[in-house]
């Protein structure tokens, strides 16, 4: 690809980023990726020297937030739940400091963060254990599995009642239901 092209995909992703959140400098910082989808909240938090052409660089690249950011998009009207895009100005020697703090504090509020490490360029630098590859295809399905079941143990709760007041449940029921009951059993 000659030098043009990419300069000017550089500036298309520029403007996509200013356009989801138009102060974001060439200065250094911590800039957050966050959205929101079915009641999970997301996010990934990451440093820069130069906050808009790194945020750009994620729409371009092939890391695992970059693959993220491709699958949902930027936030928009029509894309709700996209990549909402938020920053925090900070000299370059708090850096490694001041990401460490945001990937804590965002874990602790409840994101599932995208973060493989848990921030800094340097020292303390280390991987998260929530997201470490699984070790084969069946941890896979166990972790998909625990997923479905918070989810519709969410919904359950949050929608659906069963009333056996009215009418008692016939045993076939009973089975059903307790089946369902041991399927969204959190333990």
């Amino acid at each position: 690809m000659d030098m043009r092209k990419i300069k000017a995909i550089e500036k298309a992703n520029k403007e996509r980023v200013l356009k989801v959140c138009p102060n974001v400098p060439e200065r250094s910082g911590i800039y957050f990726l966050l959205r929101e989808e079915n009641g999970f909240r997301f996010g990934y938090i990451g440093q820069a020297k130069h906050l808009l052409s790194r945020l750009a660089g994620h729409l371009k690249g092939y890391q695992h937030i970059d693959l993220s950011l491709r699958k949902h998009g930027l936030y928009s009207e029509d894309n709700p739940c996209g990549y909402k895009i938020h920053f925090l100005e900070f000299s370059e020697s708090k850096l490694d400091e001041m990401e460490q703090k945001y990937i804590k504090q965002y874990a602790n509020a409840g994101y599932q963060l995208r973060n493989k490490t848990s921030g800094s360029q340097g020292e303390g630098k280390q991987g998260i254990a929530a997201n470490k590859s699984s070790k084969g295809y069946y941890d896979g399905l166990e972790q998909g599995k625990k997923k479905s079941r918070e989810f519709v143990a969410d919904l359950f709760q949050k929608h659906l009642m069963v009333d056996t007041k009215k009418q008692p449940p016939t045993k076939l029921q009973e089975k059903a239901l307790q089946k369902f009951n041991d399927f969204i059993s959190l333990e």
